[in-house]
């Protein structure tokens, strides 16, 4: 059993049930026997559906599926099965006829078309995936579900994860009260490209679904796709997000509603960082000063990234060095004699040089902190952009040079 992060929250939090959804989780050997690998979720009928994938040029099998699926009817049932310890991808023809046969399984167990069951998988890739052992555990599935089951469900999705990660909101909206709870597996092959690892959410609220698929994006694009590990984007991939109507309070055009979705998913791509695989310490990186914000962005990642800045970090070295390397490679414009560097409130430096007032030792003194801001003025216009990282230690080729043993 991986030692838990030390950038772990204290606990799993207490997730307020969804009406109109449904848990269990299984053991099903999918890779490990005896451990908790599979989830399934039943959503009410006339559940809306929406979703941000991969963009991976080798997605799996399941994701391809649910991409086929995403703007159906939202009629009737729905369900959403996953597994952990194989990814299903890059299994060829094997891999579509998995996703058929489980689809069809669990639309069979359940009652509902298939059209409207979504499947995903997270692992090891290029192995086929034993589905016959999931589809053996799907009466006992059935059996099992719980409306107060999205906690063990949470912990069935884990890979490399060393906890279960879980965010809820509960606001008031047109005199009434309606709730979000989501989950989250990921560790590492973490590099944003949509939202790089497993995401499920869901709310009682009632919104139509090209109304949810538009905030669903542009949310991810302000927190899944500003977080980064390793640089490395998975072919495995998937943010669902179901809205059962349960509540009967409209959302569609609710900053309300709107703010505490990007705050649950915000936390939620925060706990995949303090996850990241090997990580001791939890980096905020702010770039204004850009020429554009896509300027900025390229600063943030290729800071965010760089390997060179995140061992330095993990060796609670105050390289600022580094930080300008990363800021001339980026390929955004930038002016070295406007450049200015602080390490949370401590100038490092500016104008082209060190800073006058900066010492190394106040530097390596905040080096310490778990907890790190990493910001860069360019000083040419109002582009920003913010991204989320951790170091790069021993433990992240521990972890990966021994995964598939």
């Amino acid at each position: 059993m991986a030692k838990v992060s030390p950038l772990a929250p204290a606990s799993f939090p207490a997730l307020p049930v969804i009406e109109g959804v449904r848990f269990a989780s299984a053991a099903a050997g999918v890779r490990y026997p005896g451990r908790v690998d599979v989830m399934l979720a039943e959503l009410a009928a006339d559940s809306v559906i929406a979703g941000v994938f991969t963009t991976s040029a080798t997605r799996s099998a399941p994701v391809l599926d649910c991409q086929a699926k995403l703007a159906g009817p939202a009629s009737g049932p729905a369900a959403i099965l996953v597994n952990s310890g194989n990814s299903n991808a890059f299994t060829g023809r094997n891999g579509e006829e998995a996703v058929d046969a489980l689809v069809g399984q669990v639309a069979e167990t359940l009652g509902c078309s298939p059209s409207r069951v979504f499947t995903a998988s997270t692992g090891v890739i290029g192995e086929p995936l034993p589905h016959a052992r999931i589809s053996a555990k799907l009466e006992e599935l059935k059996a099992g579900l719980d409306p107060a089951g999205i906690g063990s469900a949470a912990r069935a999705i884990m890979t490399t994860d060393t906890f279960a990660k879980g965010s809820a909101a509960e606001i008031e909206v047109g005199g009434g009260t309606v709730r979000i709870a989501g989950i989250a597996k990921g560790s590492g092959m973490i590099a944003p490209d949509m939202a790089t690892m497993l995401v499920y959410i869901f709310t009682d609220a009632l919104i139509g679904q090209p109304a949810l698929q538009a905030l669903v994006k542009a949310q991810s694009d302000l927190t899944f796709n500003c977080i980064t590990v390793d640089s490395d984007t998975s072919t495995s991939d998937s943010l669902i997000m179901a809205a059962t109507g349960a509540s009967g309070i409209d959302v569609t055009d609710s900053v309300t509603f709107n703010d505490a979705l990007h705050g649950v998913m915000l936390d939620l791509a925060h706990q995949v960082v303090r996850d990241g695989e090997g990580a001791t310490k939890f980096v905020e990186v702010s770039v204004h000063g850009a020429r554009t914000n896509g300027d900025a962005r390229r600063v943030a990642s290729a800071i965010a990234n760089s390997p060179l800045v995140k061992t330095a970090i993990a060796g609670e070295d105050p390289n600022w060095g580094r930080i300008v390397m990363a800021v001339g490679k980026s390929g955004a414009e930038a002016d070295r004699d406007r450049l200015t560097i602080r390490f949370g409130d401590i100038t490092v430096a500016e104008n082209g040089w060190v800073a006058p007032g900066y010492s190394e030792k106040a530097g390596a003194d905040y080096m310490k902190r778990q907890e790190l801001l990493i910001e860069v003025d360019l000083g040419l216009a109002g582009g920003m952009a913010t991204m989320w990282t951790c170091d790069l230690t021993h433990g992240y080729i521990q972890i990966n040079a021994d995964y598939r043993s």
